[in-house]
């Protein structure tokens, strides 16, 4: 019923990924593989959504439905088996912006905040530009992917007040396992700390890996808890700026609230909402596909990485559409990779120490892309890496 293999010329639509390479990169025509949008289409019954809400013309103040709620609690109690209450449910622009809000609201100055590493930097980015103390714990990289050093973790929870947990993680892929987050939710409810679970990347889970949300373990946890997703990842939907936040917990939430109309937020816009509403009633068919293309995607460059070049290892994701792949048995430094990318394969690429200095010596590569684009960043990984 759906097709990912159409080529749509995203050039001149004022999109980062493509309009914004050279800038960023300074190399003109680079492939763009790095930030984490993807090529493909929205889901047909979005596109007829906004359509018709863009043909009846007239775009002011739009208050956020409940039945954007509605939708919402229905699709995590059948995707993720987590049942809601609506009136858990606040709004932001964004899951990034939330997680500025959650850091105001929940901590002080100097207060410090746990994150695992290499991450999504602006975990640790926001934690740093609002003056709280940044704890990192480095996550241990074994042939499963990374684990969580729990003996660091322990030590580090002790001093802390939040912790911002990426989950699934980006840039490992790994889906944290129920056990995993039973124990991790066990240590910081030990220490009073708050979880803040950014799980932008929940719906992109691979089958036979299952998403946990953090708050649904138990009552405990929940109270704790503030949960950040949106449709934006999953959808490709990240121009819209939607993104919605759940907080069991009254206290907290009201907290949450307050910082957000002090920063002067006032609602969504127009197509924000009806996007989101009609991707989280009718996007299920069109996800079901798209994870089966995305996972075909991941075998092929897998296999690819494998066979092609010694000294290179693709962590094979869990969730999302991010390829993590090990580049240290090259046996160069990142400046040097980043050359030999730019400059000689023409690839576009997030260097892996933009995660922190454990993503030294790692690349990120975004595959949400047609299996020609594919090939074609094959091609130019093999110039980039030749004579190596």
């Amino acid at each position: 019923m759906y097709s990912f293999d159409d080529m749509i010329e995203r050039r001149h639509t004022h999109s980062v990924k493509w309009d914004e390479a050279e800038q960023i990169f300074g190399v003109p025509d680079v492939l763009p593989m790095w930030v984490a949008d993807m090529d493909f289409q929205a889901p047909p019954p979005v596109i007829k959504a906004l359509t018709d809400r863009l043909e009846h013309g007239v775009f002011g103040y739009t208050a956020i439905p409940h039945s954007l709620k509605e939708a919402l609690a229905e699709w995590l109690k059948n995707r993720h088996q987590w049942t809601i209450e609506t009136n858990w449910i606040s709004f932001s622009a964004g899951v990034v912006p939330a997680l500025a809000t959650c850091i105001e609201a929940f901590t002080s100055p100097n207060d410090a905040i746990v994150v695992f590493t290499p991450v999504y930097p602006p975990l640790f980015q926001l934690v740093q530009k609002n003056g709280r103390k940044l704890f990192k714990s480095p996550l241990l990289l074994t042939e499963g992917g990374y684990q969580i050093n729990w003996d660091d973790i322990k030590e580090k929870l002790k001093g802390a007040k939040m912790l911002l947990l990426c989950s699934p993680h980006n840039p490992g892929g790994r889906v944290w396992t129920r056990k995993e987050l039973e124990t991790l939710g066990s240590l910081c409810l030990e220490n009073n700390v708050i979880v803040v679970s950014d799980e932008i990347h929940a719906d992109l889970t691979f089958s036979p890996f299952r998403h946990t949300p953090f708050a649904s373990i138990n009552e405990a946890f929940a109270s704790i808890s503030v949960t950040c997703l949106a449709p934006t990842k999953t959808f490709n939907l990240a121009g819209l700026q939607s993104a919605s936040v759940i907080i069991p917990n009254r206290d907290l939430k009201k907290q949450f609230d307050q910082v957000q109309h002090r920063r002067g937020f006032f609602t969504l816009n127009t197509f924000a909402t009806v996007g989101a509403e009609a991707a989280y009633r009718y996007g299920g068919p069109w996800l079901d596909a798209l994870l089966e293309y995305l996972k075909t995607n991941i075998d092929r460059t897998c296999t690819f990485i494998h066979n092609s070049f010694s000294g290179v290892q693709a962590v094979r994701p869990e969730a999302t559409y991010l390829i993590w792949i090990d580049c240290r048995g090259l046996g160069i430094t990142e400046t040097e990779l980043k050359q030999r990318l730019l400059h000689k394969g023409r690839i576009a690429v997030e260097m892996g120490s933009k995660f922190g200095d454990e993503g030294r010596g790692f690349i990120r590569l975004n595959i949400a892309c047609t299996k020609q684009t594919l090939e074609n960043a094959f091609e130019r990984l093999r110039d980039a890496f030749e004579g190596l």
